[in-house]
């Protein structure tokens, strides 16, 4: 366990200033809550969409002012260029908050989807060592969701948690990991995602059902990836700003934490099939499909009332519902866990897992890990206190990712042809 300096390491004390200044000035940039929707809203929405009355909900946005926070962030990014990594940390993160800022002074205009993609990317965008898109990957999850749907035996999958017994479940278990009482558990009745996570505290929809699916992709996903990489965070003594998601380490912490759900057998395919869903539903409302077309589409894919609504309310939030706008960060879902992916088989490749143990020390991209190295070795930036369980077994992690990393080069094209020759 790796205990942080109690001060700022010599020569050093100018980035941290500014990491400083960096959090000051973000401290009222809360992108999720700003494009959000009432929960009263979409309590009554759905019971009419449950009738077959179907309008485009109502929503009004309140416009934040942060002319002054830009005008900070720009600062800070014009005395952080210097070149040094650390340095260009500082600026790019400083430059994605403010474009966040630009993005959420235009909340309920179509304003928010250009600075939203941005941002997080587009469907279309084509995935990196290769020649498939985002969009691509999307119809791939989805279309080998509905054979095997089609093929295989019920699960059983059924949701009979309660918020309230989960919320007392998670508790001892983060209480066993973390220690007693670090990381709080709370029910939320005005929570439009099934649950959020951060450094102290997570919080789950309230009246909501789980399965024992969900209870391990919380743990997963939002405890021992978000929650554990903002303690992390926290710890260090030179970049304070590393225990905050800016938005443009969005894209690698969703990543992480849909591949640490992957890692840890936490992820089914219905799960996969949800993701690449939003993906297609994005780009259909780019395309012009309105907020009523893309809450029909996901129910004819098979979601609830309730559930089509909530991922239709995502594709939206912050932008009118008209069509032609939307809101893009579910893009990153899927984009991320491909990065992470190759990722930690070009680590294990290389047998850097120094490199993958670095990423849990704060919220930081796979390029930041890359660059901030040196900065690593010299005790700068301090090594996580916590790693997630399925990280804690080096031996295990590596047979997973040893064996995806031979059998990608086997070509699915000469197994069937081989297949189909000897008459299998």
């Amino acid at each position: 366990m790796n205990t942080p300096a109690d001060t700022v390491p010599a020569g050093l004390d100018a980035y941290a200033a500014l990491d400083k200044r960096l959090l000051a000035a973000v401290r009222g940039i809360n992108i999720l809550s700003t494009v959000s929707w009432p929960a009263s809203l979409e309590d009554r929405m759905i019971e009419e969409y449950g009738k077959g009355q179907y309008s485009l909900p109502e929503v009004t946005y309140k416009k934040p002012d942060l002319s002054d926070v830009r005008k900070e962030l720009v600062a800070i990014e014009s005395e952080a260029s210097n070149g040094d990594p650390i340095g260009e940390y500082l600026r790019r993160t400083a430059e994605s908050w403010r474009i966040a800022a630009e993005m959420l002074e235009a909340v309920g205009t179509d304003g928010v989807t250009a600075p939203s993609i941005q941002l997080y990317g587009k469907p279309g965008d084509v995935i990196p060592g290769s020649d498939r898109s985002n969009l691509d990957a999307a119809h791939y999850f989805v279309e080998l969701s509905d054979e095997l749907g089609a093929d295989l035996q019920d699960d059983d999958i059924v949701t009979n948690i309660s918020s309230e017994v989960l919320r007392a479940d998670l508790s001892k278990v983060l209480d066993e990991f973390f220690g007693q009482g670090v990381i709080g558990v709370e029910v939320d009745n005005d929570l439009t995602a099934k649950a959020a996570a951060g450094a102290t505290r997570i919080r789950l929809r309230g009246g909501t059902r789980f399965s024992q699916y969900d209870r391990h992709q919380l743990l997963n996903h939002e405890a021992f990836v978000h929650s554990l990489t903002a303690l992390n965070g926290r710890a260090q003594p030179l970049l304070a700003s590393l225990a905050r998601t800016s938005p443009r380490v969005t894209a690698t912490q969703e990543g992480l934490a849909v591949f640490a759900e992957l890692m840890s057998g936490a992820i089914d395919i219905a799960r996969l099939k949800r993701i690449s869903l939003r993906i297609l539903a994005l780009d259909m409302a780019l395309n012009g499909a309105d907020f009523v077309e893309v809450y029909r589409y996901f129910n004819r894919c098979g979601q609830s009332v309730a559930d089509s609504f909530h991922s239709a309310q995502r594709v939206f939030r912050g932008v009118p519902l008209t069509g032609g706008s939307a809101f893009a960060k579910d893009n990153v879902y899927l984009s991320g866990l491909m990065d992470v992916h190759t990722f930690f088989r070009w680590a294990l490749k290389e047998r850097r897992m120094d490199l993958l143990r670095y990423l849990f020390a704060g919220k930081m991209t796979l390029g930041d890990v890359m660059s901030l190295e040196p900065y690593f070795q010299s005790g700068a930036i301090v090594a996580p206190r916590w790693l997630p369980p399925w990280m804690q077994h080096v031996h295990g992690l590596a047979g997973k990712l040893a064996f995806s990393l031979f059998i990608n080069r086997v070509r699915m094209s000469k197994v069937e042809a081989g297949t189909l020759s000897t008459g299998v």
